[in-house]
């Protein structure tokens, strides 16, 4: 037995296919906020489109995160366990800062609530609900309060992006505790595909158009981080030893798919010309889409072979 296995006492989560999804769509919502954020604030008026599709992925993406994540454990019906401490004569909520886990539940269930009331507020603004009682909480988020509140649920969501492979890197297994590149790289990467999913969701509505540029310019910037990242997840690997967990057969296909989703790109960085630059974004988010949840997928299963 190696040093690097002697190491590893705790046993595989022994995972199951659909907590992948789990992985996935937590860094969508939290890249998804984040850009809808920069967008709103920051951006110019012809920003805003965008910026309503990037709350309207948070949302969903966040709701679907929490159902998968509580089926995955072992009596999903007590999953409000993690919040309220049932110990007799020992009530209360139940947030650990020292356990990742309730954490992780609790920025996830605040999130949440951040992730409503901007999908709410983008309903209201898309003319799509005239509820009094919704547009009135619209109404709450003009100005400097709408800029504050938007700003705490993006920190928040850049926390949940990083924090899905930070989860995986304080657990006791091969691959995942032998780098500290994880919580970057899955926040390199989830931002990516949030750019890429934006960049297709434009397609279906036209006002959002202007925008592209910009998402083209993110996706290309986040590409370039999640590629050095990945570089540094290689490295740490192949100084613990458990380079030929993670990157041997058939996980080595998966990374494959995962460094083709970055050529998109990268590819853009080096032509010129932008009917060139609209031929290689033809395909490209669905390509990004497919590399960032072979990512996720090779880092997850290869340490649990």
């Amino acid at each position: 037995m190696t040093l690097a296995a002697a190491e590893h006492f705790a046993g595989p989560p022994e995972w199951k296919w659909y907590i992948l999804f789990y992985f996935f769509l937590a860094g969508l919502a939290g890249g998804g906020y984040f850009i809808a954020t920069l967008l709103r604030h920051w951006g110019t008026r012809a920003d805003e489109p965008v910026a309503r599709l990037g709350f309207y992925v948070a949302f969903p993406a966040t709701v679907i995160s929490a159902i998968l994540l509580t089926l995955d454990l072992k009596k999903p019906l007590r999953f409000w366990h993690m919040l309220v401490n049932t110990t007799p004569g020992d009530g209360g909520l139940n947030f650990r800062t020292g356990t990742p886990m309730s954490v992780g539940a609790w920025a996830l269930l605040v999130a949440s609530l951040f992730a409503l009331v901007s999908f709410v507020d983008a309903l209201v603004r898309d003319g799509r609900l005239r509820f009094a009682p919704a547009r009135g909480l619209s109404g709450l988020l003009e100005g400097g309060a709408g800029k504050a509140f938007n700003v705490v649920g993006a920190a928040l969501y850049l926390f949940i992006a990083a924090y899905t492979g930070v989860l995986l890197a304080v657990s006791n297994q091969p691959v995942w505790s032998d780098t500290w590149a994880l919580g970057g790289l899955f926040l390199a990467s989830g931002l990516s595909g949030s750019a890429a999913l934006l960049l297709l969701l434009t397609r279906y509505r036209p006002d959002a158009e202007p925008s592209r540029g910009f998402l083209e310019l993110g996706a290309r910037l986040f590409a370039v981080l999640e590629l050095a990242l990945l570089v540094v997840f290689t490295l740490t690997l192949i100084g613990d030893g458990t380079l030929d967990t993670a990157f041997g057969f058939p996980w080595l296909l998966l990374w494959l798919v995962a460094v083709a989703g970055m050529a998109p790109a990268l590819r853009d960085l080096a032509v010129d010309g932008l009917q060139v630059r609209a031929r290689v974004w033809a395909l490209a988010p669905w390509v990004v889409l497919a590399g960032v949840f072979a990512l996720r997928a090779a880092v997850i299963f290869s340490a649990q072979a």
